[in-house]
């Protein structure tokens, strides 16, 4: 039978939605339908939820009921139908007047009668986060699930179940998502009969919560996405829906400010005069708030000390943070700051004074991560004492931005808060007092802009995106891997959540050389930002960013705003994103690797009034001279050695003039004829109609409709 859930023990040997210890040892319970009523949806105790600010969703509560315990379980329905999304939530009661372990409270549940199924799963790790991987689901379950007391960039909790036939344009898809920060699970099987079953909450591994007579438990909210028209119809009302009901407060619907973060700058090696510097270039090129990242507290040189001194190294900013803030605004820049609150080194003040405020089990060696250790959050007095430290520092700092990261996974889970028998409950006691601390923070400084981050991507998921408008995707800032990172994201994730930075080339995590507009193309398509020395670029790199970063003001509101459309994956990566009114667009082609005597290509968009008259633009483009190495050799009146100074010399005076497009065509021949491109060099002839596709090369595409 297809059911709305299922427990244990009563003959539904599948995956089961709930599972109770009873009081007298025993596992099977009997939920039977009790009644079904219309409410108005409100967020699961203690967990963030679905925003509804305009009345915009209905609910259907459903009631069943276990006649032998006493427990009853409710299952919520909330209808988005500007979105053409459905919440789905769980509670359990104990009606009884025994305690009850709960050792598994699923969000959803979906019973399929069709047995032909795909399942694509977004998994990797540190630095390449987002690999999407599709399986065909079987008579094996397929599992995606985190245990590492995140979300985890090895497993984000989304997943999609789709026709196996399914393209971005066309088949069944649907997307599910938990708005959830710690251990999920979701699993997909088929049974004996060929019916499939898929369910998706908090991870069963190790959690057992104790339930007392008259208390309750609720299950964080999955949200769910049908659409026909393939992977992208099931993004953008995915998207929408992220925009609209998770991200809130004065950030949901304003663009993004370009900041420059001090981390791949300076590292730890950062003081007021140095940062000014800094800062001084960065307004110059165009930023608008000015990061400073890890070093600036304590005694911190290193990795090794001062997390949880959440006090300014007064050696290195002699004027504090409010003496630093303050000439940062009279340069005309905002300021933002770096803090990692759930942590804490032995090596810190804060943990000689609090030992017993981590997370280590007393008596056994510890596993260390990254040097550090997990600051207990299922203790309300460690919540307490974050929200009133890291408020006196936003406080003193007059920050308009909080990077808020989380460096390691959890090792030896246990919470001196919780006795013995309740163990179970500390993981996801962690995450509610995560989201108690983060709400008291946001309730107090609402028009400050908290960006998430957990070594990079480790805990990008809907529950963070409450509080925080964006997320740092990855500490991986190489164009070429970033242009499939942020591909991955863009299946569940609105661009304006995402944020991308330019960076310094060869690229701090591969060593890769990429050009200044590919760096550039890929961080548009996201919250854009910079992260590399700015003082030691020449002065025409200078003044390439600052034309860049005002192309990118310009164009903003469309890229961070607009409808995000994947053209083409693989090799070649081909993205458009259209304004909300379909007057603007702009997009991107990105090739990874060049593939000789393939002359032709051609940029078909999506998403365009089919009515419309539309100007088709690239900028002007200049070819790099040493693109072509000895082949200068072919028109140049004299010999020069390659790679020698006067090969550079040459170099930094000569620039090819490269293709540049431009026609006007109508909405309907750019989405179903496209445009023909200028042909790629293949190996013989260049000129000024030639596009230079090599490796790791890009152009950005501009699409503006004509009155």
């Amino acid at each position: 039978m297809r059911l709305e859930l299922s427990s244990y023990g009563k003959g539904d040997i599948r995956d089961p939605f709930i599972v109770v210890r009873n009081a007298d040892g025993s596992f099977s319970s009997d939920f039977l339908f009790e009644k079904a009523e219309k409410c108005a949806p409100k967020p699961p105790e203690g967990m963030p939820g679905a925003y509804d600010g305009a009345d915009e969703a209905e609910r259907l509560a459903v009631t069943l009921k276990d006649k032998a315990s006493g427990l009853t379980l409710e299952l919520y329905y909330d209808v988005y139908a500007d979105c053409d999304v459905i919440c789905r939530s769980s509670r359990i009661v104990n009606g009884g007047d025994k305690p009850v372990t709960v050792l598994r409270l699923m969000s959803t549940q979906l019973d399929f009668s069709k047995d032909e199924w795909a399942m694509t799963v977004f998994h990797g790790a540190w630095a390449r986060e987002m690999e999407k991987q599709t399986l065909p689901v079987g008579y094996a379950k397929l599992v995606n699930s985190s245990f590492t007391g995140t979300s985890s960039s090895r497993s984000n909790p989304f997943v999609m179940l789709h026709e196996p036939d399914a393209t971005e344009t066309a088949g069944a898809c649907y997307g599910i998502n938990l708005i959830y920060s710690g251990n999920h699970y979701s699993s997909a099987q088929l049974n004996s009969f060929g019916k499939l079953r898929f369910v998706s909450g908090i991870n069963p591994e190790q959690f057992a919560w104790t339930l007392l007579p008259g208390e309750t438990l609720d299950s964080p909210q999955a949200v769910m996405v049908f659409s026909r028209k393939g992977f992208g119809g099931m993004s953008r009302n995915m998207h929408r829906f992220v925009r609209r009901h998770i991200v809130r407060g004065p950030w949901r619907d304003r663009e993004r400010p370009i900041l420059i973060n001090s981390w791949e700058a300076c590292y730890f090696d950062v003081n007021e005069s140095r940062l000014l510097r800094l800062a001084k270039e960065a307004k110059k090129a165009g930023a608008e708030l000015f990061v400073l990242d890890d070093g600036w507290f304590g005694e911190r040189s290193d990795d090794f000390s001062s997390l949880g001194d959440w006090y300014v190294n007064t050696k290195k900013f002699p004027n504090g943070l409010s003496g630093l803030s303050r000439k940062l605004k009279e340069l005309g820049l905002d300021f933002g700051i770096w803090m990692e609150p759930e942590m804490v080194n032995t090596d810190s003040r804060l943990y000689r004074e609090h030992p017993d405020w981590t997370m280590d089990i007393p008596g056994r060696e510890h596993s260390e991560g990254r040097n550090q250790r997990i600051l207990d959050l299922a203790n309300a007095e460690v919540t307490d004492y974050l929200a009133e430290t890291v408020s006196g520092v936003l406080e003193e700092a007059g920050a308009a931005y909080v990077k808020w990261d989380m460096n390691r996974i959890f090792s030896d889970v246990f919470s001196r808060s919780l006795p013995a028998e309740r163990q179970g409950e500390t993981a996801h006691r962690y995450v509610l007092g995560l989201y108690r601390l983060m709400e008291a923070l946001t309730r107090k400084f609402p028009d400050v802009l908290f960006e998430g981050c957990s070594s990079g991507g480790n805990r990008f998921d809907l529950g963070i995106l409450c509080y925080c408008p964006q997320i740092w995707a990855s500490d991986n800032t190489d164009a070429v891997c970033r242009a499939r990172i942020q591909e991955g994201y863009s299946y569940a994730y609105p661009m304006s959540t995402v944020s991308a930075h330019i960076s310094a080339s060869p690229n701090h995590q591969t060593l890769r050389r990429t050009a200044p507009e590919t760096r550039f193309d890929v961080a548009a398509f996201g919250v854009l930002g910079l992260e590399y020395n700015l003082c030691d670029l020449p002065a025409d790199a200078k003044k390439e960013l600052a034309a860049q970063l005002e192309l990118y003001r310009r164009w903003r509101g469309v890229l961070q705003y607009g409808d995000f459309y994947r053209l083409q994956s693989g090799n070649v990566h081909k993205w458009i994103c259209v304004s909300p009114d379909r007057r603007r667009a702009v997009g991107l082609v990105l090739r990874e690797l060049a593939e000789p005597n393939t002359q032709y290509e051609d940029f078909k968009a999506a998403g365009l009034e089919p009515g419309l008259i539309y100007r088709f633009y690239s900028l002007p483009h200049k070819v790099e001279l040493m693109k072509f190495g000895d082949l200068v050799n072919t028109v140049s009146p004299v010999h020069i050695k390659q790679d020698s100074q006067a090969h550079y010399l040459v170099a930094r005076f000569v620039k090819l003039a490269g293709e540049t497009e431009e026609c006007r065509v109508s909405g309907a021949v750019l989405m179903n004829a496209g445009i023909r491109l200028s042909p790629a060099y293949g190996g013989t002839g260049f000129n000024e109609h030639t596009r230079v596709s090599s490796d790791f090369s890009s152009r950005l595409y501009f699409m503006e409709a004509e009155d």
